[in-house]
């Protein structure tokens, strides 16, 4: 799976995996989610103008967030040659402001490299940590938190994926199975849940600096 991580899948995967994306998650639905990114943090009056992919995929989410936020600055990681070279092709940022850059790269040797050690106010990861072995989750979560402020961030558990086997007769033959409770375990070392999906960098906050102050809601 390391290797898989390194080296992105192959056009097979994206095929099998992404046989219907109008209907998957984050493809069809990807306006909705850049409007509740948008609208959780202008309720608490935080500046979001530089944002990161950290594995973009087919780029839709990554492009609406992109026309949500309009950031100033703006990178994103994508390991397949295949969806990569489909992505830079069809041209994803809306605005000639935007300074954005894609790079096929995976998410371990963007960690690892000195050249990419800007911070950014938002990263993107969604459906990338079930690549990953436990040891390169552990190696990647302490260095996102320096990099990233906030992280919106998704990834199936065991049970998701046993529900995907049930409910769609779908199997992810690449996914690692892990626990909710091994996930929240990492996560909370670096980060905070501070809402749905939404990760705070331990690094550049805690409970006194804040600007998501419902205490009662982080965890």
């Amino acid at each position: 799976m390391s290797d898989a991580g390194a080296k992105g899948f192959a056009k097979k995967y994206w095929d099998v995996n992404y046989a219907s994306p109008s209907e998957m998650d984050g493809i069809g639905n990807a306006a909705n989610h850049a409007k509740y990114m948008k609208s959780v943090f202008e309720l608490d009056f935080i500046d979001i103008s530089s944002v990161c992919d950290l594995g973009f995929g087919l780029g839709h989410l990554f492009e609406e967030v992109l026309k949500a936020f309009i950031p100033y600055r703006a990178v994103g990681i994508e390991p397949s040659k295949h969806v990569f070279k489909q992505v830079k092709k069809r041209g994803i940022s809306p605005v000639d402001s935007t300074n954005l850059k894609l790079y096929n790269l995976d998410l371990l040797s963007w960690c690892e490299s000195d050249r990419f050690k800007k911070q950014f106010d938002l990263a993107i990861c969604t459906s990338v940590f079930q690549y990953l072995t436990d040891e390169e989750v552990r190696t990647i979560l302490p260095i996102l938190s320096k990099r990233v402020k906030y992280m919106y961030f998704s990834v199936p558990t065991n049970k998701e994926l046993d529900r995907q086997i049930e409910d769609l007769d779908f199997k992810d033959e690449y996914a690692i199975r892990r626990s909710r409770s091994w996930y929240q375990k990492e996560i909370k070392k670096h980060f905070t849940f501070v809402s749905n999906r939404l990760l705070e960098s331990k690094f550049h906050f805690n409970e006194e600096n804040t600007f998501f102050t419902d205490l009662l809601f982080r965890f």
